[in-house]
């Protein structure tokens, strides 16, 4: 299997979300480990602004940075998973080389 290194990096929205961000990154390790990745990283690099604003009610999301490596298709699967999940705004996947 020809394994890549990625970093991932999740807008969180905490609106109505009552538990701790930690309990928030721990399901979010679950769902990548659960495409066959291998963590290396984890970084809650905290909340910030947004430079621009879709949604008035949404200015800033708290900002949470994985890295890994896995499979080619891991991405697709991991977006799948979270494609409902309204804690999650946004994942921007970086390939490294």
């Amino acid at each position: 299997m020809n394994n890549k290194k990625y970093t991932a990096t999740f807008i969180l929205d905490t609106r109505g979300y009552n538990d701790p961000v930690e309990t928030l990154i721990e399901k979010l390790k679950g769902v990548i480990e659960s495409a066959e990745c291998k963590i290396s990283d984890v970084r809650n690099l905290g909340q910030k602004t947004f430079a621009r604003t879709a949604d008035r009610k949404f200015p800033a999301g708290i900002y949470v940075e994985f890295k890994y490596e896995g499979p080619s298709t891991a991405n697709s699967v991991i977006r799948e998973k979270l494609r409902l999940d309204k804690t999650v705004n946004r994942i921007l996947v970086i390939s490294e080389k």
